[in-house]
């Protein structure tokens, strides 16, 4: 297979802080690659280098000759003053130019004669289509709503849309599920995974990584490591690696001390021997001293003491203008409760855990908190650091020494150790964190006070996965309430025994189960669904032509089945056109996106007039 990527022996640092050495990738056509590292590993910074953004030390980037790349941010950036159609179809292109011009004037009801002619000349139908396509299954519709007014989730379902919009050979994600709905993600995940794409991703979405990916590449002490299949086997393998190379640490420090007691003999002694052994002597120490197993790493914390009486939440109402929040909402939390929230953006889901909290006012409705409840929260979008301090002083100017009970106490130094920062990060100023690692610092500073019912909204955006494994232990010997809004499928069904599902509205449905077992009832609720409708359909059907049977003349009976096959056969097609909307199948050769909306409306005009005669013929005679 050709070779679209090839990276060879790339290396970056930051003053004397190497960020990555030697790093080795090469993507061929149609291979999905995801690359898994900890945080402050620099892999946004490898998603620059490969895109031009930022220069690199040493090493080869080689692209394939003519190739066009794409790039999904963490955080996607627009012009505030655009359109949506000025976000998508921005670019040089005179196809993008004329479509641009074309929907611009088919929103404002212009004439589109010379448009047309222009879009012919343009050959630029195919774009036109794949800009409705992918802003309609993304739920978009008014194509002139200015980028200012779109929300963080919003922004980043545009930022798809153009993605896939320009038609790139090669596609690089960054964090690619942040910000986005569940259903939104399994948008995305079902879409790479049926289309031939070439993909480099990094991404901490561990169902997304399995079924999409059929490579992994860890990095790892600097070290890159090639895994060819998805993630699970990504597990299975790297765990084999782990034992073998602590088998190889372990067999180099039963040498080591041997070494180390011809070290120490008399230096006069030493210096008859080989400089040879000397010089192995100090690369034996440094490979008996590694460590990979971080299986031992784990938040030690205990929460407060929580009573017997722990929450409840009487006939809640809470609305915006028109906008219904929640809806005479009860509910009773018990000792333990881990409870998940989904449902799209917009929906409430963060205004709801402020509620709970007496953060944001309710219209009407009782909250009755029990004495011991100590609420942490953890915020999506937290209060910046102040960034000119060391880690280590921003958790000092919270508490010196944090006690957890009689027995047990941590200076600050001990307690970062828990989440994963060395003596020496926590000797690093806040500016120079990642993401990932100031996301980890903001949950330190919020478990250190020891809070007994945890409210976590979207904890899981820029973790690394080692992080997320060692939270979801803690979680799961968490002795209080949990709530937790989250995308990632994974981290839900893996601590969480029952949902909130918010459908809008005001709607909300309790369901006792994880996130997997809320979709499975789903989808058979939607098999049953359908299943009554269509039996439902048969016998009004059989009804109406019983009634036809009876009392209509022969010449209305005829009129009657005719009906009855022309809006059969109008249903069908109008279904067809439905799929083609929805992105389940193609555009029919020769045609367009404009003339299928033509037909489309031409269709249910016709089908109101036979469905209105048909309905006259069945109850003429009732």
């Amino acid at each position: 297979m050709a070779s679209i990527l090839q990276i060879e022996n790339l290396s970056k640092s930051f003053g004397d802080r190497i960020i990555f050495e030697g790093i080795n990738i090469n993507l061929s056509e149609g291979d999905k690659v995801g690359i898994i590292a900890k945080n402050g590993i620099g892999k946004t910074t490898l998603m620059n280098i490969i895109m031009g953004r930022e220069t690199y030390d040493s090493g080869k980037i080689t692209f394939r000759n003519d190739i066009k790349v794409g790039y999904l941010e963490q955080l996607p950036v627009f012009n505030p003053e655009d359109t949506i159609i000025e976000a998508c179809l921005s670019g040089d292109s005179i196809a993008n130019y004329v479509v641009r011009q074309y929907e611009i004037a088919l929103e404002k009801g212009e004439d589109l004669t010379d448009l047309i002619v222009e879009m012919d000349s343009a050959d630029a139908w195919d774009l036109e289509d794949r800009f409705k396509q992918f802003l309609t299954e993304l739920k978009f519709s008014d194509f002139s709503q200015k980028i200012s007014t779109l929300s963080g989730g919003q922004i980043k379902r545009l930022a798809i849309a153009k993605l896939f919009i320009d038609k790139p050979d090669l596609i690089l994600l960054d964090e690619p599920t942040n910000h986005l709905d569940i259903d939104m993600v399994e948008w995305l995940e079902n879409y790479l995974s049926r289309n031939r794409i070439t993909l480099l991703m990094v991404t901490h979405d561990r169902y997304f990584l399995d079924k999409i990916c059929d490579r992994i590449v860890e990095i790892d002490n600097q070290t890159v490591y090639n895994y060819n299949g998805n993630y699970n086997y990504y597990l299975e393998k790297r765990a084999q690696r782990i034992e073998q190379q602590n088998a190889e640490i372990a067999k180099a420090a039963n040498l080591y001390r041997k070494e180390l007691d011809w070290m120490r003999r008399q230096p006069q002694a030493r210096a008859t021997k080989a400089k040879y052994r000397i010089d192995a002597f100090y690369d034996l120490k440094q490979k008996a001293t590694m460590r990979y197993d971080n299986s031992s790493i784990s938040l030690k914390i205990n929460s407060s003491y929580i009573g017997s009486k722990i929450f409840e939440a009487r006939n809640l109402c809470k609305r915006f203008g028109d906008k219904v929040i929640i809806d005479g909402f009860n509910y009773i939390f018990a000792r333990y409760d881990k409870l998940g929230i989904i449902g799209d953006n917009g929906v409430g889901k963060s205004t709801f855990i402020k509620i709970l909290q007496q953060i944001e006012p309710l219209d009407s409705g009782e909250l009755e908190i029990g004495e011991t409840v100590k609420f942490g929260y953890y915020r999506q979008d937290f209060e910046k650091f102040d960034e000119s301090k060391k880690v280590i002083d921003y958790i000092r100017d919270i508490a010196e020494v944090i006690y957890f009970d009689e027995k047990t106490c941590y200076t600050a130094s001990q307690f970062l150790s828990h989440f994963l920062f060395t003596p020496a990060d926590q000797q690093k100023y806040i500016y120079k964190l990642s993401g990932g690692e100031k996301r980890r610092l903001y949950l330190a500073a919020v478990l250190m006070k020891k809070p007994n019912f945890l409210i976590l909204d979207e904890p899981t955006n820029d973790l690394d996965i080692l992080s997320l494994e060692i939270l979801e232990d803690y979680l799961d010997k968490f002795k209080g309430c949990v709530i937790v809004i989250s995308h990632d499928r994974f981290f839900m069904d893996r601590c969480i025994n029952h949902l909130f599902v918010f459908k809008g509205n005001g709607e909300i449905k309790d369901f006792p189960g994880n996130y997997s077992e809320y979709r499975a009832w789903a989808a058979e609720q939607e098999k049953i669904k359908a299943q009554n409708e269509v039996a439902q359909s048969v016998q009004s059907t059989h009804r109406n032509e019983h009634s036809a049977k009876n009392k209509l003349t022969y010449k209305e009976k005829l009129e009657l089945q005719a009906l009855s096959e022309e809006i059969e056969k109008m249903e069908l097609e109008k279904n067809n056109i439905e799929r083609i909307f929805n992105g389940e199948t193609t555009l029919p050769p020769g045609s367009s996106f404009d003339l299928v909306s033509q037909r489309y409306s031409a269709i249910k005009d016709m089908l109101d007039e036979k469905e209105l005669r048909w309905l006259e013929l069945s109850d003429k005679e009732s």
